[in-house]
C-alpha cells in the first residue's frame, strides 16, 4: 500500500521532486507488491505506507538532485535487495537503462514481477557482486553504479567500482555514522576518487549521506577479490 497521490505529491514536491500520476501509479504497484511479497520472503522491515514513501521511495530518488545523470545513461544497482535505490530512480527517470543485480534469486524473482506489473524496463540479474564484477558482460560497462548499503566504503567500493566505466561515477547512499574520507585510499586503489559528499535529511529527520566517486582509471583486474578475502581484510 502507498499513501494517496496528493500526499505523495506534497511530500516529494517539498523536496523539489515532481511525481506525475503515471509515476505514482508505478510506485503504488511497487508498494503493493513489496508488502505482498514481504509476507513470503524477507524484503524489508518497513511496510507502512508512509515508511515506504519516505524511507524507500523518496530516499532512493533524492540523490538524483545531487548528481548529473546524462540522458539514457546506464546504471547498475549492486546488491539491490528489494530494488532500492535503482527501481525508484528508474521510475522517476525512465530514460535510465537499469540493471538490478542481487545474489538471492527470490529477490530477483520479486524484482522481475514488479517490472512486469508496473511496466518497467530493467534487466534483473541473479549474481554475487564480486562474481559479476569479473564478468565480461558487466565489468566496466556502466555509466553509474549505485548502492544503498551499510557496508563500509572500502568494502562497498570494491564491490561496485569494477562495474563503472572510466569517466563514470559510483554513488553510495549511506547513513550518517561513517567517515567516508576514511575510504579514500581504498577508492584510489580501485581507480576512483571521492568527488563529493552530500549530507541531507529526510522529512522525518533521518540523516543521510551521499558519497559520489568518480572513476578516473580502470580498476586493476585482481579486484574485486572473493567475499571471504574482502571480509577478512578491507582495502586501504
Amino acid at each position: 500500500m502507498l499513501l494517496e497521490y496528493n500526499e505523495i505529491s506534497d511530500i516529494f514536491s517539498a523536496e523539489g521532486i515532481d511525481i506525475s500520476p503515471e509515476k505514482y501509479k508505478k510506485l503504488s504497484v511497487y508498494a503493493g507488491l513489496l508488502t505482498e511479497w514481504n509476507e513470503k520472503i524477507n524484503l524489508t522491515g518497513i511496510t507502512d505506507p508512509r515508511g515506504i514513501a519516505l524511507k524507500h521511495f523518496l530516499d532512493s530518488i533524492i540523490p538524483l538532485k545531487f548528481i548529473n545523470i546524462p540522458e539514457n545513461a546506464s546504471l547498475i544497482d549492486v546488491g539491490t535487495g528489494a530494488g532500492f535505490p535503482g527501481l525508484p530512480m528508474k521510475i522517476y527517470r525512465p530514460d535510465i537503462k537499469l540493471t538490478l543485480l542481487d545474489s538471492l534469486n527470490k529477490r530477483i524473482n520479486f524484482l522481475s514481477e514488479v517490472c512486469k506489473k508496473a511496466d518497467i524496463s530493467a534487466e534483473c540479474i541473479h549474481e554475487r557482486a564480486e562474481t559479476g564484477g569479473h564478468s565480461e558482460k558487466l565489468r566496466e560497462k556502466f555509466d553509474i553504479a549505485a548502492a544503498r548499503a551499510v557496508a563500509a566504503m572500502p568494502v562497498l567500493a570494491e564491490y561496485c567500482l569494477p562495474y563503472v566505466k572510466t569517466g563514470g561515477i559510483f554513488c553510495a547512499l549511506k547513513g550518517p555514522n561513517e567517515d567516508i574520507k576514511a575510504g579514500e585510499k581504498a577508492v584510489k586503489m580501485l581507480g576512483g576518487e571521492i568527488s563529493d559528499i552530500k549530507e541531507y535529511s529526510l522529512p522525518d529527520g533521518d540523516k543521510r549521506v551521499l558519497a559520489v566517486i568518480n572513476k578516473i582509471s580502470p580498476t586493476p583486474l585482481k579486484y574485486p577479490r572473493s567475499s571471504s578475502q574482502i571480509s577478512k581484510k578491507a582495502l586501504g
